[in-house]
C-alpha cells in the first residue's frame, strides 16, 4: 500500500510539473475584441451645422453606419454605436458609452460651416484653442449642452466662452495625446491624398465630448455644408461612402500599429494557409533582413500656428480595404535559399515586449521606460514600435511582460519575430513547441 502511495503521489507531481510547462490556451490568444465606439454628432431635435439645405446630423449619422458596416467585417472588431438613429443623445451619455464599454477608440464625426467658402476635411483632438479659429468651431460644437437637461449643474465648471476653462479638460486626455494624433494623422493623410480633399490638419480644441472619454479620441469635421460643391459632395450616397471608407482604413491602419496581432485562425481555409506557410518555413528559408534599424529621418511632427501635422508615407496596397474587408495576415515567402531544418527555423525565432506605439521618436534610454533596459524600437507606418528585451524562449517572454505591467507598461504584449521579420505569435509558438522533447 505504501508503494502504491509512492506511486501515485510520483504520478500527481510529475503531472503537475508538465501542466506548469504548458501554455495555458488562454495567454496565447486574445479573445477581446478591438473596440470602436462611432459618434454621429447631433441629432433629433439638434440638427447640427446647416447650409444649402444639408443637415449635419443627417450626414454625420451615413457617414458613422458606412464605418461601422466596413469595421464590422473583422470578426475581431467590435463596433458601438453612440446613435444609430435620429435621436438626441446628450454629450455626457456619448463619453459614457465609450467608457462603460472599454472602448478602444472613439470617433466622433461631424461636418462643418462657415459665413465664407471656407471648404476641406480637418481632424481634431483635445487640446487647448491654438487660435480664435479653433475655438469658435469647439464652441460651436459645444453649444449643444444647453439642449440637455439639467445642464447648468451637469458642466457647471465648463463656460463655453472662456479658453481658459479647457485647461482642466485637458488633463484627463493627456495620457492618450500620442494616439490620438496618430490616428487623426492616419485619417488626415485618407482624406488628403486618397480622396484629394483640402487638407485642414490636425489641430487641437478642446471639446466637451473628447474630454468625456478615457481613450485614445478624435472629433472628424468632414467638411463645409455651406461650401456648395462640398455640401452637395458630402450629401451624395458617393461622397458618404468616400469618407466612410477613409475613416475606417484609418482605424484598421491604428489598430494593426498599436495592436497585438495573436490571433487564432478562424476559418478551414485560413487555418490551411497557415499551415502551408509553417511547412514551406521548414524546408525554405526567406532572404535575411537585418534587425530593423530606424531611418534617420523621422516622423515630423511640424506646429503651424494651429497646425500639428505628421507626414508619413502612403498606405500599402496590402493595408487598403477592399470591397470586402478581408482579416487575413498577408505573409510572403521570399526568394529560396536552401532547407534548414525545424530546429534551424525555431532558434530563428526571437520574443519581445511591445510596451507602446508613438508618433515620437523617443530615445531608448532606461529613463524614458520606466527603468527598463535592452530595448529596440521599429518604424511601423507613421508611428514607432517600442520593445523591450529578447529571447527564445516563451515562458521567458511571459515573465519579461510580467516586469514591463509592474513597470506601469499595462497593456504590454508578447510580439514574435523571424529573422528579424515580425511574425504572429502563435506561428512562432507553434514551430517552437514542436521542438520541445
Amino acid at each position: 500500500m505504501k508503494i502504491k502511495a509512492i506511486c501515485t503521489l510520483l504520478v500527481l507531481a510529475t503531472t503537475f510539473l508538465l501542466q506548469s510547462f504548458v501554455v495555458p490556451v488562454e495567454e496565447i490568444k486574445s479573445d477581446d475584441p478591438f473596440i470602436v465606439v462611432l459618434d454621429a454628432g447631433h441629432g433629433g431635435h439638434d440638427p447640427g451645422n446647416l447650409g444649402n439645405g444639408y443637415l449635419e446630423k443627417k450626414i454625420a449619422l451615413n457617414i458613422v453606419l458606412k464605418v461601422g458596416d466596413l469595421l464590422s467585417q473583422n470578426k475581431d472588431i467590435k463596433v458601438i454605436y453612440t446613435r444609430k438613429d435620429d435621436s438626441f443623445v446628450d454629450l455626457f451619455v456619448r463619453g459614457e458609452i465609450a467608457n462603460k464599454a472599454n472602448a478602444d477608440l472613439f470617433v466622433s464625426v461631424h461636418c462643418d460651416s462657415h459665413t465664407s467658402d471656407a471648404h476641406g476635411a480637418g481632424t481634431f483632438v483635445l487640446g487647448l484653442h491654438a487660435n480664435k479659429q479653433n475655438f469658435e468651431i469647439a464652441k460651436k460644437e459645444n453649444s449643444v449642452i444647453y439642449l440637455e437637461d439639467n445642464y447648468e449643474n451637469r458642466y457647471a465648471d465648463y463656460d463655453i466662452n472662456s479658453p481658459e476653462s479647457v485647461i482642466g479638460l485637458t488633463i484627463m486626455q493627456e495620457e492618450f495625446l500620442d494616439q490620438s494624433v496618430a490616428l487623426a494623422t492616419m485619417i488626415q493623410e485618407n482624406f488628403s491624398k486618397s480622396l484629394k480633399r483640402t487638407d485642414r490638419k490636425v489641430k487641437q480644441a478642446g471639446f466637451i465630448v473628447l474630454h468625456q472619454t478615457f481613450m485614445p479620441s478624435v472629433l472628424v469635421e468632414t467638411g463645409f455644408l455651406t461650401n456648395k460643391d462640398e455640401g452637395a459632395y458630402l450629401n451624395s450616397q458617393k461622397g458618404q461612402t468616400e469618407m466612410g471608407k477613409a475613416i475606417a482604413q484609418a482605424i484598421l491602419n491604428y489598430k494593426e500599429g498599436v495592436k497585438p496581432t495573436e490571433r487564432v485562425v478562424e476559418t478551414t481555409v485560413a487555418q490551411t494557409k497557415a499551415n502551408t506557410i509553417k511547412d514551406e518555413a521548414v524546408k525554405k528559408i526567406e532572404d535575411k533582413k537585418d534587425v530593423v534599424v530606424v531611418k534617420k529621418e523621422e516622423p515630423a511632427v511640424q506646429k503651424e500656428n494651429d497646425v500639428a501635422k505628421t507626414t508619413t508615407t502612403p498606405a500599402t496596397t496590402k493595408n487598403e480595404i477592399p470591397e470586402k474587408i478581408i482579416d487575413e495576415p498577408i505573409v510572403e515567402v521570399k526568394k529560396k535559399k536552401e532547407a534548414i531544418t525545424p530546429k534551424e527555423v525555431a532558434s530563428s525565432i526571437v520574443f519581445k515586449i511591445q510596451l507602446m506605439a508613438s508618433s515620437k521618436n523617443v530615445p531608448l534610454d532606461a529613463a524614458n521606460f520606466k527603468g527598463l533596459t535592452n530595448l529596440s524600437q521599429e518604424p511601423f507606418k507613421n508611428l514607432y514600435r517600442y520593445m523591450y528585451g529578447e529571447t527564445q524562449s516563451y515562458r521567458e517572454a511571459k515573465m519579461m511582460q510580467s516586469r514591463a505591467v509592474d513597470k506601469g507598461y499595462k497593456t504590454a504584449y508578447i510580439v514574435a519575430y523571424r529573422l528579424g521579420e515580425r511574425i504572429p505569435i502563435q506561428e512562432a509558438i507553434d514551430q517552437v513547441s514542436d521542438l520541445t522533447p
